[in-house]
């Protein structure tokens, strides 16, 4: 059962089914404490996309889907775009998308970029590394590592969030293109995340590894198009976030070799209100359920766990963004389950991208828009 506490403005949840909690047996925790403090690092971003923080203090870098690669500094503002950075498929969803730093960063200085590029007609999603010079204006070398194939989106659907696991893994979430039945396609990279080492070649541990028709980066396949993705910090698990259709956003935890059921299983219709072609209910005997679903789409897009020290009322929440719902979604855990739900930021009426945990505790959130700014939130002191 649900109980409410109104006068508290608190949510607590006795029960949760096995299956996962759904948005429609969950009511949005109200914030007990006043409005998160805001401040606005960068504007002028045209789509910024993703971001990493750069060690000791040197800044974040940030994607723009058009392209571009900048470096942000507190107190320097965000320089010219880095030279030395792959063209893009700058079209519909597609461009620049997601940073990340390498496990041995210290020691290689290596960036990785997921992106759009064109091919055969079509687009698809690739990934490569370069490295970063010491004056930190361009990436040096820069390889492509990966790429989705085969190339089939018209603009729609690319994913793609990269994560590193604990063991140096590359993780990619793949986007199915806008082509729903390739999400249950193992000789196809659409609607797949995949799992790779980071040179690009595939562990030999991966689950498909040796199995005719299955293309062996693939570490889970049936989804739509997961825009989030980060490492739990306290179990090492690989959490993602895909979007619904209309209605049926979902958070995974994907396990090797699993089917997470698009576009056979969902809890969305076409947008319009027409069924899923290809979908035989909510739950199909061997797909997993998601282990969070929103009936109503918010348009799930960046992740992170919130574990600093600064603000312990956010210890163990994870922070999403939220594009339709304009909104910066934080969830709380109990048991390993999300038991609870609070919208953040929603008076600004902005689109929010990514969100991740800075170095110094506090929340920094990139709005998706051709003015797109950098903010640092956090709990008032």
């Amino acid at each position: 059962m649900i109980a409410i506490n109104r006068r508290h403005l608190t949510l607590s949840l006795a029960v949760l089914g096995a299956a996962g909690a759904s948005l429609a047996t969950l009511q949005d925790a109200q914030a007990a404490n006043a409005a998160p403090a805001v401040q606005e690092l960068a504007t002028g971003l045209n789509h910024p996309w993703g971001m990493v923080f750069l060690p000791d203090g040197q800044g974040a870098l940030i994607t723009e889907r058009a392209g571009d690669l900048r470096l942000w500094q507190d107190g320097k503002g965000v320089s010219q775009p880095l030279r030395g950075v792959p063209k893009v498929h700058s079209q519909g969803q597609g461009g620049l998308l997601d940073v990340a730093l390498s496990p041995d960063f210290a020691q290689d200085r290596m960036v990785y970029l997921s992106y759009s590029e064109a091919g055969d007609g079509r687009a698809g999603t690739a990934v490569g590394r370069g490295k970063l010079a010491e004056d930190n204006a361009s990436l040096q070398d820069f390889t492509v590592i990966f790429r989705q194939a085969p190339k089939l989106s018209n603009g729609q659907h690319f994913g793609s969030r990269l994560v590193f696991d604990r063991d140096g893994m590359l993780f990619i979430t793949l986007g199915d293109n806008g082509q729903r039945p390739t999400a249950q396609d193992l000789d196809k990279l659409q609607g797949k995340t995949v799992r790779l080492n980071a040179d690009g070649s595939v562990p030999k541990d991966n689950p498909f590894v040796g199995e005719d028709g299955a293309r062996p980066e693939i570490w889970s396949y049936g989804h739509r198009n997961a825009q989030g993705m980060a490492l739990h910090p306290r179990t090492g698990a690989v959490w993602l976030n895909e979007h619904g259709a209309q209605g049926g956003d979902e958070i995974n935890i994907p396990k090797a070799g699993a089917n997470y059921g698009w576009p056979l299983a969902t809890h969305g219709v076409n947008y319009g209100g027409a069924p899923i072609p290809e979908a035989k209910g909510k739950r199909v005997p061997g797909t997993e359920q998601p282990d969070f679903v929103w009936e109503q789409s918010p348009a799930v897009s960046g992740m992170a766990f919130y574990e600093h020290a600064r603000f312990p009322a956010w210890q163990g929440s994870i922070f999403v963004g939220a594009l339709k719902d304009q909104s910066l979604i934080r969830l709380t855990q109990e048991g390993g389950k999300i038991v609870e739900q609070e919208r953040l930021l929603k008076d600004r009426g902005e689109r929010i991208r990514d969100v991740r945990q800075g170095p110094d505790g506090s929340l920094y959130v990139l709005t998706d828009s051709s003015d797109g700014k950098l903010l640092r939130v956090g709990l008032r002191e």
